[in-house]
């Protein structure tokens, strides 16, 4: 039996999902303008977004929900605490340990945020399937897991 080597094919996901991230975001600081929402960035509505479905997380269950690094997200929550965005609550049981929490200021803000994300999702889908978005979604949580898997 004959191997046959063949040409190593050329893969673009890196380059593709980098492009898509920076159109991404573009889109979404614009859609903040167009909602007249000013009050936090793109970056900092990731945070604010999984303290809204989670009322009230750790530093590091928010890095790992958000994928920001800890040095990042340390600069990020002071100023937006400084904003009045967030707040941090100590651990009542372990000192060491601090939950961030959303304020009321930015309760405000988490409808026009679901409708910006549904924005978002209209342009990202257009013309897509339900089965489509479904079995992309499905792929994007592998690779999603294939990263996390390094531990970085």
């Amino acid at each position: 039996m004959e191997v046959i080597i063949t040409e190593k094919k050329k893969r673009y996901a890196g380059f593709l999902m980098s492009q898509i991230g920076r159109l991404s975001s573009r889109t979404w600081e614009r859609l903040l303008k167009e909602y007249d929402i000013d009050a936090f960035n793109g970056a900092q509505g990731k945070i604010l977004y999984v303290l809204w479905e989670h009322e009230k997380l750790t530093i590091t269950d928010i890095a790992r929900l958000t994928s920001l690094a800890k040095t990042t997200l340390t600069g990020m929550l002071d100023r937006m605490e400084a904003d009045g965005l967030v707040r941090r609550i100590p651990d009542k049981i372990n000192r060491r340990r601090i939950f961030v929490s959303v304020t009321e200021k930015t309760k405000e803000y988490r409808k026009k945020y679901g409708q910006i994300s549904d924005d978002m999702n209209g342009i990202c889908y257009r013309g897509f399937t339900e089965a489509e978005i479904v079995n992309f979604e499905n792929q994007l949580r592998r690779m999603l897991k294939n990263f996390e898997s390094e531990g970085i």
